[in-house]
This record gives C-alpha cells, structure tokens and sequence, in this order.
C-alpha cells in the first residue's frame, strides 16, 4: 500500500491491516526456518555421499565385510600353477619309516621261472603318509575288595589316574570332544556325528556337554595363575570384541603378555572389568587402541595401537586425496614402524638419530594448522597422546601395534559367527577359559589338542604295566 491509501485509512483499519502483515511475516519467517533446515539435511545427505566407503583399509571394519568387485574378464586365459622359474617344492622322505613294503616279482612273466629266492636290484623308493583306522577302545576297569587273611583288614585297590571308577569316558576322547568345540567351532550335532564316523563312538549331546562342563571347570581354575602372570607383567596388550550370550550383548576381553593370554567374558566394555582382571597391580606399558575403558586402565604409561592409526588416517586421505598432512603422518608412522623391525641391524647411535628424528616430524605434523574436521579430530587426538605414540621406539618389549590381541581374538570372531553365540553363561566362561589355555600353550610351543588333553588328565591308553 502507499502512503496516501494508508492516510485514508482509519485508526482501526490501520491496526487490521498491520496485524495482517505481522502475521504473513511470521509465517515467511516459520517458511524460511524450516527451508533452511532442509537446506542442511540435503547438504549432510549430499556429503555423505560423496564420501569415501568405508573399508577394512580405512576404518575397524573386518575384510570380510568389504565389497568385493568383479575381477576384469581377460581374452587370454590365466595359466595356473607355480610361475615360470619356481623351484620344485617335492615332499621330504622320512628317515624312519612306521613300515616298510618290499615288493619283488614271484615269477618270470616270460618263462614263468620262480624268483623267490633272487635278491633283486632296488630300483625305485616311495613313501605314503596314511592315518590308521581311529577306532575308540573300550576299557572295563574291575576293582576288588581284598581281605588280608592275618588281620582280617580289607583292602580296595585305587586305579591309576586316567582309570577312575567315576570316569565314562577318557582324557584323551574328552580331549578331542573339546577340540571339535572348541577349535574347529563344531555344534553339538556336528561333533556328535564326527565322533560316530570318525572314531566309532557313539555318545550323546548330554553326554558331550557333561563332558563341556566338567572341561569349563578345570579350565576356569587353571586361569588363576594365568591372571596372576597378567597382573606381574611389566608389559599387557588388550583388546575386545561383542559377545552373545543367553540372547543378550556382552564383551569378550582379551589380555596378552609374554608368557601368558587371559579371555574373560563379560557384560560390560567398561573398565570395571580391567580393575578386576588386573586388581591391585599396574603395568608398565598398556597396548590397546583409543577405546575409553583401555585408556584408563592401570598402567604407567600406553602404546597406541599404530595399525589403527593408519586406518583411520587413510579414510581421511580417502576423503582428501590431496591432504598433505594425513599422508605424511600416514608415512611417518609406517617409517616408525620400520625402524622399530630394524632396530638389530642399526648401531645404537644410528638409531638413536631415527628416532629423534621421528620425534622432531611429528611434532611439526602437529603444529600443522589442519582445518579438515576428521583430520583435525585426529591431530587433536595425536596431540593428547603424544607420548603414547612411539613408546615401542624406547623399549624393546612393547610392539608398535595390538595385533597380538586382535589375532587372539580372531578365533572368537570366527567361533560367534559360525555357532551364533552362547546359550548360557556358564558355556561363555568355559569357552574364555579354554581360549586362555590353548593360547597359553601356543606360546610355549604346545599344541591345542595336547593341552586339552594335559587339562583333562592322563589318557587311559596305553594300559599301566601291572607291577
């Protein structure tokens, strides 16, 4: 309106006619707030998109779930086997054989002359490796109550360990029940159909969790001592991964020193159940990644893992390919790491000066103005744990990254994927504590099956020489 309408106008018109307006101008400001709130949602939806996928390269994300493309179609089609020049790999003959076959002609296919008595000219030599039939034995155990005849005392005879009356079955067939489940992650059913053509033995589902607890029970003493050396240790590297238990979300922990590997299960990821692992005691040096409960666990000092760091600096490559800082820092960490496998072939002065020199790029990396919000995430974290950084540079017990827990846990990854979880609590606490033997063992040298079967008891077989 012009101002010669608006003069005609009386006083009530003019207040009609100016609250009209306010309110068309409240619902234009109303349109524009919420235009502009779609406004930031299509540009974080646009951005999203436009940025890199996350892989098992730039992020925790496991390879299996990376996208797996297409190998190009080729005209000419890729000869198999070894490449041209590859040395020929034969298998080694045993020194000592289990057995030897001679085979020698009976008679002439000419005349038909006999030849048995002929020595013969050895012309050839061949050695088979062959598994004998697995048969289960059965063993009847008969105790009998003696009466001395001068005093009248009766005597009953105890068997030899690995022959207890209470036993049904022995260590070594409870040592392979265990193995089924436990390392080659088998069911219930799978293992009690293994055990029937395998070995002949027929043994019920009950039969084998009987066999599960009473192993569970053995084990989770045999961690005390475990926990124990965890606690000593100067140096403890840890991790942890989700765990399915009675239908519900817990976490398996995982702690790894040099003479012995600890798996507890728990409902928490918290560092509540550090505390308790650990208890009174603290370590030197604490190798996890930047998970909040591990940064606050009961160590002098960290090691970051740098296999994680890397990760997450080339998904901020990936975003920005032409980022200096994240691929020089990418760099300089492989370079620390390289260094640190060197580490016998340098003269103590020589790699003294690497290390300094590492120390001295990476502080000017963080001094680096970064305006990237993920890359400035990370510098802001590198510049919290700088001295949690290059600790493996100083001492020579402490690895660069937390692979050894991240490889102790693969076999629980593997063994939740294939079985699904846990059904009970109890079976989540057998599990950890056999996890925590077998990897034990691994570090000396012993085997799997082995150390089942050392929990278990002596085996029955072969049968005690009567004295």
């Amino acid at each position: 309106m012009i101002r010669a309408e608006l003069d005609a106008l009386s006083r009530e018109a003019l207040i009609v006619t100016v609250l009209a307006q306010a309110e068309q101008l409240t619902a234009l400001q109303a349109t524009l707030a919420q235009l502009q709130a779609d406004y930031a949602a299509l540009r974080l939806k646009f951005e999203k998109d436009q940025s890199p996928p996350t892989t098992s390269r730039n992020s925790s994300q496991p390879p299996s779930r990376d996208q797996k493309s297409n190998q190009p179609e080729s005209r000419v089609k890729r000869k198999h086997g070894p490449p041209v020049g590859h040395a020929k790999h034969a298998r080694k003959f045993v020194a000592d054989p289990d057995h030897v076959v001679e085979i020698k002609a009976e008679r002439c296919a000419c005349c038909a002359a006999d030849l048995q008595g002929q020595t013969g000219e050895l012309v050839d030599v061949n050695q088979i490796t062959e598994v004998p039939p697995a048969q289960a034995e059965v063993i009847e155990v008969r105790q009998y109550a003696v009466t001395c005849p001068e005093c009248g005392q009766t005597e009953i005879a105890q068997p030899p360990a690995g022959l207890e009356m209470t036993r049904s079955f022995g260590a070594r067939l409870e040592g392979l029940v265990i193995y089924y489940r436990q390392e080659q992650h088998m069911s219930y059913e799978r293992t009690q159909t293994a055990l029937w053509n395998l070995h002949g033995v027929a043994i019920s589902q009950g039969g084998i969790d009987q066999i599960m607890q009473r192993a569970g029970q053995q084990a989770v003493a045999a961690t005390v001592p475990l926990q124990h050396t965890i606690q000593e240790s100067a140096v403890v590297n840890s991790d942890e991964t989700s765990a399915r238990v009675d239908g519900r979300n817990w976490w398996e922990w995982v702690f790894c020193a040099a003479t012995a590997v600890l798996h507890v299960i728990k409902p928490s990821r918290g560092a509540d159940v550090i505390g308790a692992v650990m208890g009174p005691h603290d370590a030197e040096v604490w190798g996890s990644d930047c998970w909040s409960a591990q940064l606050k666990a009961p160590a002098q000092g960290w090691q970051l893992c740098l296999a994680h760091q890397l990760r997450n600096l080339q998904a901020v490559v990936d975003r920005y390919p032409r980022l200096f800082w994240a691929q020089a820092l990418q760099a300089l960490f492989r370079y620390a790491i390289h260094v640190h496998h060197q580490r016998d072939q340098l003269p103590a002065a020589q790699f003294a000066a690497q290390v300094a020199r590492i120390a001295k790029l990476c502080d000017w990396l963080l001094a680096r103005p970064v305006t990237q919000p993920e890359a400035l995430r990370l510098q802001q974290r590198y510049r919290k744990h700088r001295q949690h950084l290059f600790v493996f540079l100083e001492r020579t017990d402490v690895a660069p990254t937390n692979n050894v827990s991240e490889r102790a846990l693969r076999a629980s990854v593997v063994h939740r994927k294939v079985l699904g979880g846990f059904r009970s609590q109890w079976g989540a606490e057998a599990y950890a504590a056999l996890a925590s033997i077998i990897d034990t063992a691994a570090l000396k040298g012993t085997k799997a099956f082995e150390a089942l079967q050392t929990l278990m008891g002596p085996p029955a077989l072969p049968l005690p020489v009567p004295s």
